[in-house]
């Protein structure tokens, strides 16, 4: 005659395949992976730009402290038209 345990281990038989299962999903998902879209990488090129104009506005400062900026209104002219034609 076979006797077993009667309690909480013959009530949850199923419980440590439960516990594997989970384990095996929970260190899948701790693998570490970036992904870096194109949008993304455009932008990336986009961030050297920003330091050459911040070069630039630097360089228009110091010329317009200076007194020597002087405007093209010939050139400040056409891109108004351009702007306002299109």
């Amino acid at each position: 005659m076979k006797i077993t345990s009667y309690g909480i281990n013959a009530m949850n038989a199923y419980k440590k395949q439960v516990r594997n299962v989970k384990s095996d999903t929970v260190k899948a998902s701790f693998a570490d992976k970036i992904e870096i879209s194109k949008a993304a990488q455009e932008m990336q090129g986009v961030s050297t730009y920003g330091t050459e104009r911040a070069d630039r506005v630097q360089q228009l400062k110091e010329d317009i402290a200076s007194g020597e900026y002087k405007v093209n209104a010939r050139q400040v002219a056409e891109d108004m038209l351009k702007y306002y034609r299109f």
